[in-house]
């Protein structure tokens, strides 16, 4: 049920709680349609303190003919819009700490992260009955992997349209375009959607079972363990570094020369789960400050994993509370999690 009448008043009259129960139950799922939009949990931490600031700064303009679910989501597409439109993403802070093989490829899309699946909303969103992807389907890292590959708007369009089914007259005023533009971007948009995501299908979900085998044998420095358990056509990629290593033989060199660097160091992976399905995350121990990244193994048959992509831990940005956002709503949103999403 949409906070209406005096909670409404109230927060336009400046008061802060007013403000945060306003605001709070959609956070969350804020958070998801930032993530989606631009597949960094970095920039969606930055994309929605700044759609808060703009909701507080909004607010004596907010009419009410929308719903403050959509009039919050009106804010943050614009706000993604904006980031995808200027590439202005948080700086990748990382290099690796050894010299590593050259690479056989180098990746474009170096902000990609997963999402933990315990920051997700804890209760259904509700979802128009135009959505084609349901949330499940619409989280999973292939998905938004995918999204990343469109232009802006037609980003806009079906994430609005498709996964959250707003209405085509909705997303026009939202996206301030005519029903006809929504049209042809949704359109377009999720025709390139649908052959990315069909080019990029594997055998399945992540066999367990080989999943901790490939974590003891990564935690006990067994190159040649971890790359018995891979197919030939095996690849390794680590966000937000570009490089990419495909093939049995390149993923080795880079792990042996990784192997070196470990010396000293201990290794710990734990189970976890992200963008609905299992993860590793690993924590390093030794000479240097302590690390963590995280790891996705992707089953292409039953027996091998076929794909591995780690993220590099980024140092974190510390990064100062705005005061113009009521702290009623900064602190609940940055006090919990180091500054993520409260439980």
């Amino acid at each position: 049920m949409e906070p209406v009448g005096t909670t409404l008043d109230a927060a336009r009259a400046g008061d802060e709680d007013a403000f945060a129960a306003l605001t709070g139950p959609h956070l969350r799922e804020l958070h998801v349609h930032c993530y989606r939009m631009l597949g960094s949990l970095d920039d969606a931490d930055d994309a929605l303190q700044d759609v808060l600031l703009a909701a507080w700064r909004g607010l004596p303009a907010f009419a009410g003919r929308a719903s403050v679910r959509t009039w919050l989501y009106t804010i943050a597409t614009h706000r993604c819009l904006n980031v995808l439109r200027t590439g202005r993403r948080r700086p990748a802070e990382v290099a690796l700490p050894f010299d590593a093989p050259p690479p056989d490829a180098l990746d474009d899309l170096t902000t990609l992260q997963p999402y933990p699946d315990a920051w997700l909303p804890t209760a259904p969103v509700a979802h128009g009955p135009d959505a084609r992807w349901d949330a499940a389907e619409s989280i999973e890292l292939a998905f938004v992997a995918a999204l990343q590959a469109l232009p802006p708007r037609q980003v806009a369009a079906v994430v609005l349209a498709d996964v959250l089914g707003f209405d085509v007259a909705e997303c026009a005023a939202m996206l301030d375009v005519t029903p006809t533009v929504v049209k042809g971007l949704r359109q377009r948009g999720r025709a390139s959607l649908v052959a990315a995501r069909a080019s990029s299908r594997t055998g399945g979900d992540v066999d367990v079972a080989v999943a901790r085998r490939f974590a003891r044998a990564l935690e006990a420095g067994d190159v040649d363990g971890v790359v018995a358990l891979l197919t030939d056509d095996a690849w390794l990629a680590m966000p937000p570094l570009p490089h990419v290593y495909r093939g049995r033989e390149s993923v080795a060199a880079f792990l042996r020369a990784a192997a070196g660097w470990r010396t000293g160091r201990t290794l710990t992976l734990t189970e976890t789960a992200a963008n609905g399905r299992a993860r590793s995350r690993r924590h390093a121990r030794g000479r240097r400050r302590r690390g963590a990244t995280r790891g996705r193994v992707r089953r292409h048959d039953p027996r091998r994993p076929r794909r591995v992509r780690d993220t590099v831990p980024r140092r974190r940005c510390g990064r100062t509370v705005r005061r113009a956002v009521p702290p009623a709503v900064t602190l609940g949103w940055w006090a919990a999690s180091g500054g993520r999403i409260p439980a």
